[in-house]
């Protein structure tokens, strides 16, 4: 077995890199009009690798639009104009000629609802690893063990492997999103309210998840939930009418907010 980035064994080696904890996005003047409304304004911050950070403000600043910009999704949008750079190891995902399903694989995205494919539990897990060349049963079954093990899944659907996706619970079916998104080894997780749908013990799960893979994934969630982010946040960016009004450490921006707007919102003034 190679042993790949701090020792985690990692059964895709078609994907796997020696990328380090140094990996991070940065973004650089980001611009996003969708029709005639300017949603993100000049939008400049960095994402780390191996931490969580919270994207949090009002509903309607632009945090999901933010977080979608990460992997290219706004272009799937209708009248959208994208201008400025979103930086990824040192690459300019809207540079001219890069690859999108590149950028894709690297930005695992995990919805506000689960979204399972219309087939088996084990056909989730292997179909991105099939569409990026991974062949063979034997490895595809460890690859799919290996994810469902990680999502903490394994024990829970290993007798039913080949029964349909749809037939899980709410929350089994979101981290099955997860670990479908494992398996083609992304460096970033990307969470757009991921566990709002979702009863207490499963939002709970996800979250204890998200805190063991931050070891080996940068992941970065929007949240509506202040405890949530309190609870679970390295970094927390706070977002207004599509600025970013304040980013730091969790520490710094809940404990000792600069912006009058930041005290304001987590004081509870405005949701």
């Amino acid at each position: 077995m190679d042993i790949i980035k701090q020792g985690m064994f990692r059964p895709n080696q078609k994907f796997c890199t020696n990328a380090n904890a140094d990996a991070k996005i940065e973004v650089q003047d980001l611009n996003v009009n969708i029709g005639t409304n300017h949603i993100l304004k000049d939008v400049n911050l960095t994402i780390h690798n191996q931490a969580i950070t919270c994207i949090i403000g009002p509903s309607g600043c632009g945090k999901s639009t933010l977080l979608r910009s990460f992997n290219r999704l706004l272009e799937d949008t209708a009248k959208t104009k994208i201008t400025g750079k979103v930086i990824v190891d040192g690459d300019d995902i809207y540079e001219k000629g890069c690859e999108i399903t590149h950028v894709r694989r690297k930005m695992g995205l995990l919805s506000q609802k689960p979204c399972p494919l219309p087939m088996s539990i084990f056909d989730n897990i292997s179909y991105g690893c099939k569409i990026h060349g991974i062949r063979g049963k034997k490895k595809l079954a460890m690859v799919v063990k290996h994810y469902l093990e990680a999502a903490g899944l394994w024990n829970e659907v290993k007798d039913r492997l080949h029964t349909p996706a749809n037939r899980m619970s709410l929350g089994q079916q979101q981290r099955l999103c997860l670990a479908r998104g494992l398996a083609v080894e992304p460096q970033f997780i990307l969470a757009d309210e991921s566990t709002s749908a979702l009863d207490p013990i499963s939002s709970k799960i996800i979250e204890d998840l998200f805190v063991k893979l931050k070891a080996e994934y940068g992941i970065v969630m929007v949240t509506h939930t202040l405890r949530q982010a309190l609870r679970i946040a390295d970094y927390v960016v706070f977002m207004y009418m599509g600025e970013v009004i304040e980013q730091g450490t969790a520490e710094e921006v809940f404990k000792n907010p600069q912006h009058e707007l930041t005290q304001k919102y987590l004081s509870g003034a405005f949701s």
